[in-house]
C-alpha cells in the first residue's frame, strides 16, 4: 500500500431484490414474471398488427410478421421452458 492507511474488509449482507418470493425463490418469480412480459409483448405486437390490417397497411403488417412476432414466439417458448425447469 503506497499511501498508507488500513483496508478493513466487513461482512457483507445480501442484497435485497424486487424478485424476491418466500415461496417460489428469486429464480424462479423473476422467470414468471419475465414470461408474463414477454406475453404482453406479444399480445400488444398483434394489437399491432390487427390495427395495421384494418387500416390495410400491408407493409407494417409484413414488417411486424417478419421482423417481431416470430422472435416473440421463440422467447415465450425459451423462458416456458426455464420456468418448467425451475418448477420440477
Amino acid at each position: 500500500n503506497l499511501r498508507g492507511g488500513r483496508v478493513v474488509l466487513g461482512a457483507l449482507m445480501s442484497p435485497i431484490t424486487e424478485f424476491d418470493h418466500e415461496q417460489k425463490g428469486e429464480a424462479l418469480y423473476a422467470m414468471e414474471l419475465a414470461l408474463s412480459l414477454e406475453k404482453l409483448n406479444f399480445e400488444k405486437l398483434m394489437e399491432v398488427h390487427q390495427v395495421a390490417d384494418e387500416a390495410g397497411d400491408a407493409a407494417l403488417c409484413d414488417f411486424i410478421e417478419g421482423d417481431y412476432l416470430e422472435e416473440q414466439v421463440e422467447a415465450i417458448n425459451k423462458v416456458a421452458k426455464y420456468v418448467a425447469q425451475l418448477r420440477r
